[in-house]
């Protein structure tokens, strides 16, 4: 698992917005990709990481509050004890994503897939859930 310094992930979420206006030579490489990345305790606070590729990346008790996920795939993710209040992640896949204790409150999981997802003991209060895929997702002492 690759280990990414405050300094990396600013260049790609830099690029990344490149990749989302379409703006400059090279655009269509600079699509945001912190798949299988250690991001442990990584500030995300209000990043624009809509569509973006974050599967099987460990996000253990980073910040996520206020950013844009839409669409993401953050597939087999951890993101225990993270830090995702007023978060977007509508139509973002969290299938099989490891979200105990997580900080989800006023979180926007419209459309998400959360199907087998571990979020045992999160906090949901005030999510908004509606059309979400909750198939065999572990909800266990989450508060709801």
């Amino acid at each position: 698992m690759k280990k990414l310094t405050q300094e990396q992930i600013n260049k790609i979420l830099k690029e990344h917005k490149h990749w989302l206006n379409e703006d400059c030579e090279g655009w269509e490489t600079m699509r945001a990709d912190f798949s299988y990345c250690d991001l442990r305790g990584a500030d995300l606070r209000d990043a624009y990481l809509r569509d973006a590729y974050l599967c099987d990346a460990n996000l253990r008790d980073a910040n996520l509050s206020g950013a844009d996920l839409r669409g993401a795939n953050l597939r087999g993710t951890n993101l225990r004890d993270a830090n995702l209040r007023d978060t977007y992640l509508s139509g973002a896949d969290l299938s099989y994503a490891y979200l105990r204790g997580t900080y989800l409150r006023d979180a926007y999981l419209c459309d998400a897939n959360l199907r087998d997802a571990n979020l045992s003991g999160a906090d949901l209060s005030g999510a908004n859930l509606r059309d979400a895929n909750l198939r065999d997702t572990y909800l266990s002492g989450a508060d709801l």
